[in-house]
């Protein structure tokens, strides 16, 4: 992963613990009521992907245990990991594409409701991607993959040579030779695989996106309810379809592109078509992009817009993100695809403890704070749920009591304890496992192995029952909590 330059090391800060009087009477452990949405507190834990499903995208005994153990911390709202809506492969990841999903997706609603003794809503996050190849071999690419065209005749001054000399030359050729004869999109499918876009305008199946989108994303949620989910996040955020849509780098020519009015069509009609699927209490909300940190990415003004916009048409949360986008991703090995949380926009999503002077902790605060402004200006109550960074009771409590969020996300520090919302809210602060922002569990995510953390994966492996990874080196869940 890209680091800043500066290199200074942050260490996280538990903060004062808070007493008895502090946590009855604190934002955090409040209730929350604004229309659909009721959480017993302000505590949330964001999508992560453990890498647990199986290639087919079933849920596993794996899954199950990974959320059961969440919900043992008893927080207000799970999200359930990025779930593909389409039915097609993708890997060891959770898939919601077709009914015969629904059997294991029941269980983990089970699961989750059980452990926490009913305490905890579970949502499930709804993602739809494009296609992205490995980087490829250079010769073979340039050899079999590239389209010759008069373009490429013309930089190369080869205009009547045959196609074969052409394809010698490209290959005798440096890439920073290779640059200029090539288009941007050729390089880049050269140097990084090919990937599709939202402006692939002359591929008929992304063209037909808007029309395809809305049905595919309705089917899902309506799956997620009638598996007993309390909710759908719509994933509008990072590298995938729907953030592209969004993005100030859409540059379609069909309505649905351009200006930022254009850009949010489609997100719209995707949370109408869902809601007008779904039960009336049945909580949909989103998660999208504060800020893309990319080159000719959205502006802030951009994003109030489309919190304004999601607001107004109904949604019941809003969630906010940061980066991590393909645009700067770094160039991948050969034969392994591109990781959109390698570049700079990848920090700022998961920024760690060796940053710059703005350090990790509550990085995406000044624009969460700014988006939630304009929301309310804008007459709407929606609930904010900022994320990133967050580890102690004090920084959670300062951004809910000055205007910055109504509900706090915290992924990596419940992933290195997922009863820290507990132990706070009961008086066992000084038990917390604090999160180290190391972003171990992000270089494994990297990696497509599952995810775990280092504080706590290789603690009582003997431990009766438990459950290792698939090199038997590391146990899967963090072990059991109980109160002295």
């Amino acid at each position: 992963m890209w680091k800043p330059p500066e290199k200074i090391r942050w260490s996280p800060d538990p903060g004062h613990l808070p007493d008895a009087g502090e946590r009855a009477s604190s934002t955090l452990f409040s209730p929350l009521q604004s229309g659909r949405l009721a959480l017993r507190n302000r505590t949330w834990v964001p999508a992560m992907v453990p890498w647990r499903a199986t290639d087919s995208g079933y849920v596993t005994p794996e899954v199950l245990d990974w959320y059961g153990r969440f919900a043992k911390g008893r927080p207000a709202a799970i999200v359930v990991e990025a779930t593909g809506i389409r039915d097609v492969p993708s890997g060891p990841l959770l898939r919601i594409g077709h009914d015969r999903f629904l059997d294991g997706l029941e269980q983990l609603v089970d699961v989750v409701h059980r452990e926490s003794g009913g305490t905890t809503k579970l949502f499930i996050q709804l993602i739809d991607f494009l296609a992205i190849k490995r980087r490829p071999d250079r010769v073979k690419f340039l050899e079999r993959f590239l389209t010759i065209t008069p373009s490429h005749r013309h930089a190369l001054c080869m205009s009547e040579a045959e196609e074969a000399d052409i394809r010698r030359a490209m290959i005798a050729m440096t890439d920073d030779e290779l640059e200029p004869v090539l288009t941007a999109r050729e390089f880049e499918a050269l140097t990084k695989g090919y990937r599709e876009q939202v402006n692939d305008m002359h591929l008929d199946h992304i063209k037909d996106l808007p029309k395809v989108l809305p049905d595919l994303f309705a089917e899902a949620a309506d799956r997620a309810s009638r598996a007993g989910f309390d909710g759908v996040e719509l994933h509008y955020a990072h590298a995938y379809t729907m953030a592209s849509f969004l993005s100030a780098t859409n540059r379609r020519d069909d309505g649905y592109g351009g200006e930022a009015e254009a850009r949010v069509r489609l997100p719209l009609e995707v949370y109408q078509a869902v809601r007008e699927t779904v039960p009336e209490d049945f909580i949909v909300g989103s998660r999208f992009l504060a800020s893309e940190e990319i080159e000719g990415g959205s502006t802030l003004d951009d994003v109030c817009h489309f919190a304004a916009a999601f607001a107004g048409a109904g949604m019941d949360f809003l969630s906010l993100s940061r980066g991590g986008k393909f645009d700067d991703a770094k160039q991948p090995k050969m034969g392994a695809a591109a990781y959109p949380y390698t570049g700079p926009s990848g920090y700022e999503c998961m920024p760690q403890y060796i940053s710059d002077e703005k350090g990790p902790f509550g990085r995406n605060f000044s624009a969460t704070s700014a988006i939630r402004k304009a929301v309310r200006k804008a007459g709407f109550e929606t609930p904010v749920v900022a994320a990133g960074g967050i580890h102690s009771f004090d920084v959670a409590e300062a951004a809910l009591n000055d205007g910055t969020a109504d509900i706090i996300g915290a992924a990596r520090q419940t992933l290195a304890d997922p009863d820290w919302f507990m132990k706070l809210e009961t008086g066992h602060g000084s038990d917390i496992r604090l999160c180290e922002y190391t972003n171990y569990c992000e270089g494994l995510d990297q990696n497509h192995k599952q995810v775990t953390c280092k504080l706590w994966d290789r603690v009582q492996l003997d431990e009766p029952g438990v459950r290792k990874s698939s090199d038997g080196k590391r146990r899967l869940i963090a072990p059991d909590w109980t109160p002295e």
